[in-house]
């Protein structure tokens, strides 16, 4: 793997790694503040920030942030999810330095201009319009809300109508201060580029970032209670959600959990779901499972959408696909070969240089190091029967599931 970490006197670490086949250089600031971190008061904030990152700096405004970069063939982006905002970048490798010095600026020198909190703040509305008329996102929504209920986690990342439109520049200044932490943001680069020249470009200016710790502490979640809700809304299908929660991203069984998913409901064609309800019955179109793991728990979930005649068959086979991972042993060749695809995946997942340099920024915040894609596989490869037995029989049990459902009106 040939990474290389080094840690500031600020606690700002960089990870780096030089892949020399590739004419990109893909580099980024992970921070490890999400949606969880907001108070009621502030749903959506963490969100609304990183839009206006691109919105002006104390030496930019939005016209040159947005042309610095594309104009030069690169990319420029940013997320933000329950529990990390990310800024990013991917350029030609002589465009790194101008990229580096870009994303530090919008990270740590952003100004929130009035005027454009107010232009963007009917951006964010629009997108959450757009989110409310497409009922396969809100319904995954909902059910965070049904299964994180009366938490943080639970709430929608884009925040409400209410939240959204109450926001002033203040606002974001003191969510920053609260939750700004130097030890808990990560710079990563991969591409072709050394670890000297990476540095050089940008350790200076990290340098220059006073050392700062946030007193702030995240609200574990506790007290589940499974649910089981209908809601009419205007739609042609009967969409189904199932969930709960799982093990969090320090569960020595996370990865165990991963390949069962993978093997229920994973993206393969093959997997349990789609075989079942696709192929051998035709009563959906697209099938899935997931799980998501968070530093304190974690996130199980299934999703699909059939005709409302054939609701209660197809939900019926979806547990019935549970209880037999619950029930029937995998044999030898079966586990071989779950194994063998979940390792590929990841493999491939590998050459993604973008994707794997956010890994890499994450994996630093979560666990304090980056284990090597090999020791990974082993994990998976040591996982026996039992142990998936086992799992499917903690994860799988109807009782602790929350079901959602929407019918058409």
């Amino acid at each position: 793997m040939n990474l290389s970490i080094k840690e500031l006197a600020n606690g700002i670490r960089i990870v780096h790694q030089e892949v020399t086949h590739t004419r990109l250089v893909h580099c980024g600031f992970i921070l490890n503040i999400g949606s969880r971190d907001e108070t009621k008061e502030q749903e959506g904030l963490a969100h609304f920030w990183e839009h206006m990152a691109f919105k002006g700096t104390k030496k930019r405004k939005t016209f040159h942030i947005l042309n610095r970069l594309e104009s030069l063939g690169g990319e420029l982006n940013a997320y933000t999810t329950k529990e990390k905002i990310c800024f990013y970048a991917s350029t030609l490798k002589e465009h790194y330095n101008k990229s580096a010095e870009l994303l530090f600026d919008i990270t740590f020198n952003s100004t929130f201009p009035e005027k454009q909190i107010e232009n963007e703040r009917q951006v964010i509305l629009e997108e959450m319009a757009m989110y409310r008329d497409s009922p396969d996102d809100s319904i995954q929504d909902e059910l965070d809300e049904l299964v994180f209920e009366n938490h943080s986690l639970g709430r929608n990342i884009l925040g409400t109508e209410a939240t959204v439109s109450s926001f002033t520049q203040l606002d974001f200044f003191d969510f920053i201060s609260t939750h700004l932490d130097t030890s808990e943001i990560v710079f990563s680069v991969v591409g072709n580029i050394s670890f000297k020249n990476a540095l050089k470009a940008i350790e200076k200016d990290l340098a220059q970032i006073q050392p700062k710790r946030s007193l702030y502490v995240r609200s574990e979640f506790h007290n589940y209670t499974p649910k089981d809700k209908t809601v009419e809304r205007d739609v042609t299908q009967s969409l189904c959600a199932i969930g709960r929660p799982a093990f969090s991203l320090h569960n020595s069984n996370r990865y165990k959990l991963f390949l069962l998913n993978n093997i229920l409901g994973g993206p393969s064609m093959n997997s349990r779901l789609n075989l079942m309800l696709r192929e051998k019955h035709g009563l959906v179109y697209s099938i899935e499972s997931s799980y998501h793991p968070f530093s304190d728990t974690g996130f199980f979930g299934i999703y699909f959408g059939t005709e409302n005649k054939t609701l209660k068959k197809a939900k019926n086979l979806v547990l019935n696909e549970m209880k037999r991972l619950q029930t029937v042993r995998l044999g030898s060749n079966q586990l071989h070969m779950a194994k063998e695809q979940a390792i590929g995946q990841m493999a491939m997942a590998e050459e993604n240089y973008s994707g794997l340099m956010l890994v890499y920024g994450k994996s630093l915040l979560d666990h304090g190091k980056v284990d090597s894609l090999e020791s990974i596989f082993n994990q998976i490869r040591s996982t026996t029967a039992e142990d998936i037995l086992e799992i499917a029989n903690e994860i799988f049990n109807p009782s602790e599931l929350t079901f959602l459902t929407y019918k058409p009106s």
